[in-house]
């Protein structure tokens, strides 16, 4: 069974400075966003309401390009990322380990902690 690849706020940082194709997606909802939102083109797909998006996934993702995706802390963001290959049939899929907490410790201080 394939898992998502793990990456630190700092390797996302890295990469998305280096200019890396990512499709970062938030599984977060809304009230979280309103708390901690990332000052990044990120594509929102709250998990709660995956009924409105699920079928949407080919039109919403590229396959082509690296998916990361986050959460609060790392777990649901996982469970997504595990998702998109196992069922979906993407390749290229990392999970944000730590979720926007580490990347409010870690890179930018910001972004608030909740």
């Amino acid at each position: 069974m394939a898992t998502p690849l793990p990456l630190r706020a700092p390797e996302l940082q890295a990469r998305l400075q280096q200019g890396d194709p990512l499709q970062l997606v938030d599984v977060r909802e809304p009230r979280e966003l309103e708390l901690a939102a990332l000052d990044l083109p990120v594509i929102h797909l709250p998990l709660s309401r995956s009924q409105d998006w699920i079928d949407q996934i080919p039109e919403l993702l590229d396959r082509q390009r690296p998916v990361v995706v986050l959460c609060h802390a790392g777990m649901r963001s996982w469970q997504f990322a595990s998702w998109l290959i196992e069922a979906q049939g993407f390749s290229d899929v990392w999970n944000l380990e730590g979720g926007i907490e580490a990347w409010s410790v870690e890179v930018d201080p910001s972004v608030p902690r909740y």
